[in-house]
């Protein structure tokens, strides 16, 4: 019997998939790909890291040979551009004829493009391609200002690549009232446009652009009331339009505004065509999001294979993290009161709103928007989607528990029916999952990847995956151990232990005594941590330099470019005059550009490696040391002016902010952490927000611990009250010693109180009461830590072997590379010392 031919037209991540998953249900087919562009399938939801450094191999959905490995026949760069329906035949580009029995357009959408007088100007660009991303990049280098047509999820990316690029001024503009129309309310709106703003954003809502100004290449946008937006560069992204061309062309049915209309299985109105993805209509809607056209992908692939399956439509919910903020929406989300009951949250001085749609009898979940803060998201869709009965305090799903637990923490994952969608790019349910660890074809969640493909789309359903994963793996009695990674078959906390009593003081010493094979970049900067935690010595020292992360290698935080900062610390934020003009020197010899961070301390941007050892040079025979901004460790130690200059002031902070900071000074932890000192309860210092913070009372000093900032930020608890000094640091040291003894790789200590059983109440009694015996141990080990610290930067300047490591050319240390392109980025000047291009 001859094997049944399918031709699909279209590579994209949806034509892929549907080859992925028909071959794996069958090996009978005979399959032949058509694609218009010269690469690979690639992963279009995270196109935006190609500007972080990803290359487009990164991005490939598939290795080179995955297509032949399945005999699967490719063709790159050869579009089909006729189709003869009667005689069963595609036409390639370059004439062939190729016959079919089946026939599936997968052929996506286009970037949609506003019929806008001077649309063809020079500098305008859309954004949907990785050759799209090339061209943006390339002009972006002669750029200053730019904007964005649209408000929407692709509008932001866009948006977010321009800052990659370091344009100077990013507008973004946007018809509709507000940003993000089909996913947020107005006030949800509100809060990102605000977030945005902070960012260095220009928001522009209500604005109907008329025409692109310029003779030849843009130099501005008019709008309809007749003002101007001056920029030198812009970027299309206002929505998608399905790529349906084809399909018109040949006679098939599509829709009045785009579209390939589509039944429930797929089938377009001629019997031996399909159609999938961003393409397709079903019931008079084209999806622009993954998800459902992976779904599309299996339905057609399980019909094909004999079996049974309809497309229902697909829930739209979805998070993102745009620029750095978390945007989610799910189920009814816009629906408002007479007709449901809302619950509304909102904190302008951190950024987060959230509101949920409660049914009116206060039973169910009807949906709901988050904005600055999505952890809870994955949780709030499967109540809603699964009808779960809410408590008798609903609000708690957003404020969490009034017993101080999270309730995004997964506690309710139990309760969800086996029917529960988990993953919904790859359509993976709660029982498909505790099926494949109960039946012991997975016990890592590497494992139960690759047997579910739960987790490989978008990766957003992953911390619910894990949950599933180890509830069921305890429902069976077994014990979990996490660890770090194949090559060490010990948690962080064993092979901290293991480390301190075999006394192993560099990362091949540790490989051969407790380890395996060559170690991989999982585990080698988190072994170099743990020496650095136990020992304190220099981190570049006996041959632990090639096992250390970028920034750790080098002393100094790689910036985008190829250039390094340099932070010398400052310790609680006090500087002499004599200092700061050394720091101003600096930066002007060496063309950096500089930033006061909120941190209170001055960072230098713009050094090239060469440059690193004789700045520090420079530098530490001013007086200053190491910041140790690259480094899991302490950043920064921030103060009031306390009661030297406030009047409000009851003690003097800076005095105690500076012993802190240099107490703890270049003590390594599983991440980084910082603190401050507050000379009143005004709390100018903001050390309610830090890993632990100290505020003066009139008795002493009140001990706050396990705050953070930044994405998800939280407020720190109080664990003590009105602590003399010395008693402060005694707590301080003890519970310093416990997180980095016990807290998993790259946690902060917010994340690991949270996880803590008994939480503060527990980490008062373990820190105050002594409860677990260790207090006196704990405070050797860290007064240990204090009388090993040396300036790393000193020891590296110092120090011939080390110094040698910064250097373009080993066998010409004094020459800088001609062919590097360094180009202007906020006003920092360039240097004559540098072939450089603008």
């Amino acid at each position: 019997m001859t094997a049944l031919k399918i031709i699909v037209i279209g590579n994209g991540m949806v034509g892929y998939k549907f080859c992925e998953k028909i071959r794996a249900k069958s090996p009978d087919f005979e399959i032949a790909v058509f694609g218009e562009e010269s690469r690979r399938a690639y992963d279009r939801v995270h196109l935006s890291e190609y500007f972080a450094g990803k290359t487009a191999d990164d991005l490939s959905l598939s290795t080179e040979s995955w297509y032949q490995e399945q005999n699967i026949t490719l063709h790159l760069n050869r579009p089909i551009v006729n189709i003869n329906r009667e005689l069963k035949i595609a036409y390639s580009a370059d004439g062939s004829a190729h016959p079919y029995d089946v026939l599936v357009f997968a052929t996506g959408s286009a970037a949609f493009v506003p019929n806008i007088p001077g649309i063809e100007k020079e500098g305008v660009f859309v954004y949907r391609t990785l050759e799209d991303l090339d061209l943006i990049s390339n002009y972006a280098r002669k750029a200053k200002t730019a904007a964005v047509i649209g408000g929407g999820l692709l509008g932001l990316e866009a948006a977010k690549a321009l800052i990659d690029l370091g344009i100077e001024q990013t507008s973004i503009v946007e018809f509709a009232p507000g940003l993000m129309p089909r996913q947020i309310d107005a006030a949800g709106s509100n809060m990102l446009a605000s977030k945005l703003a902070n960012l260095g954003l220009q928001i522009h809502l209500n604005k109907n652009t008329s025409s692109i100004e310029g003779e030849n290449g843009i130099t501005g946008l008019k709008f309809s009331d007749n003002s101007v937006l001056d920029v030198d560069m812009l970027v299309i992204s206002a929505g998608i339009k399905p790529r349906d061309e084809l399909a018109k062309a040949c006679g098939l049915e599509t829709g009045l505004r785009g579209g390939i209309v589509v039944n429930e299985a797929m089938r377009t109105s001629d019997p031996a065509i399909y159609a999938i993805g961003e393409c397709a209509l079903h019931e008079g809607m084209i999806y622009g999001l993954i998800a459902p056209g992976y779904e599309m992908a299996e339905v057609l692939a399980t019909n094909l294979c004999a079996g049974s399956k309809t497309f229902r439509g697909f829930d739209m919910s979805t998070k993102l993290k745009l620029i750095g903020i978390d945007v989610a929406s799910f189920g009814d989300n816009f629906i408002t009161e007479p007709d449901c009951r809302t619950i509304v949250f909102e904190n302008k001085h951190k950024g987060i709103y959230k509101r949920i749609n409660i049914s009116n009898d206060g039973q169910h979940l009807l949906g709901g928007i988050l904005i600055g803060d999505a952890s809870a998201y994955n949780m709030l869709l499967q109540t809603a989607d699964n009808k779960m009965i809410l408590s008798e305090n609903p609000e708690e799903l957003i404020l969490g528990s009034r017993g101080g637990s999270d309730s995004s923490s997964g506690a309710g994952i139990t309760g969800l029916p086996d029917s529960a969608l988990i993953c919904s790019c790859e359509g993976v349910t709660k029982g498909d999952i505790c099926n494949a660890v109960e039946n012991g074809c997975c016990e890592n969640i590497d494992e139960l990847k690759k047997c579910t493909k739960a987790g490989t789309g978008c990766g957003g359903c992953i911390p619910m995956v894990k949950d599933l994963m180890t509830y069921s793996l305890k429902s069976q009695g077994k014990y979990i151990k996490n660890v770090i990674c194949e090559h060490f078959n010990y948690s962080r906390q064993e092979l901290f232990d293991l480390i301190h009593i075999h006394e192993l003081k560099s990362y091949d010493e540790v490989l051969d005594a407790l380890g395996k094979n060559d170690g991989c970049e999982v585990c080698k900067p988190l072994v170099t941590s743990l020496l650095a935690s136990l020992w304190n010595e220099m981190i570049l020292k006996k041959g632990n330099d090639v096992a250390q992360d970028s920034n750790d290698r080098f002393l100094a935080n790689i910036q985008k470019g190829g250039s390094y900062s340099v932070v010398p610390r400052v310790a609680g934020g006090e500087i002499t005059p004599d200092k700061l003009i050394v720091i101003g020197e600096v930066a002007k010899k060496y063309n950096l550009y500089t930033k006061i961070t909120g941190g209170q301390r001055i960072d230098m941007f713009g050094a090239h490696l060469n440059d690193l050892p004789v700045i520090w040079e420079e530098l530490i025979a001013a007086g200053f040391e190491s910041g140790h901004a690259y480094g899991k460790g302490l950043r920064t130690v921030k103060s009031c002016v306390g009661s030297t200059w406030c009047r409000f002031g009851l003690h003097d902070s800076v005095s105690f902010a500076i012993r802190i900071e240099e107490r703890y000074r270049g003590i390594r932890a599983p991440h980084k952490f910082k603190s401050a000192v507050s000379g009143c309860i005004r709390e100018c210092a903001e050390a309610q927000s830090k890993d632990f913070g100290i505020i003066a009372t009139e008795k002493g000093w009140n001990l706050y611990v396990c705050g953070n900032g930044g994405s998800k930020p939280q407020h720190a608890l109080l664990l003590a009250t009105d602590l003399d000094s010395d008693t402060c640091i005694q707590y301080i040291d003890r519970f310093l010693m416990f997180y980095i003894r016990t807290a998993d790789p790259l946690t902060r200590t917010a994340t690991w109180l949270n996880k803590m059983e008994g939480g503060i109440d527990y980490l008062k009694n373990v820190i105050i009461n002594d409860s677990l015996g260790m207090a006196a141990q704990w405070e050797r080990e860290i007064g240990n830590l204090i009388t090993a610290y040396k300036c790393e930067w000193k020891e590296a300047v110092e120090n011939p072997a080390i110094r040698k490591r910064f250097s373009h050319f080993v066998n010409a240390p004094e020459d800088k590379d001609p062919t590097i392109e360094f180009v202007e980025m906020r006003g920092q000047k360039r240097t004559a010392e540098w072939n450089i291009t603008t």
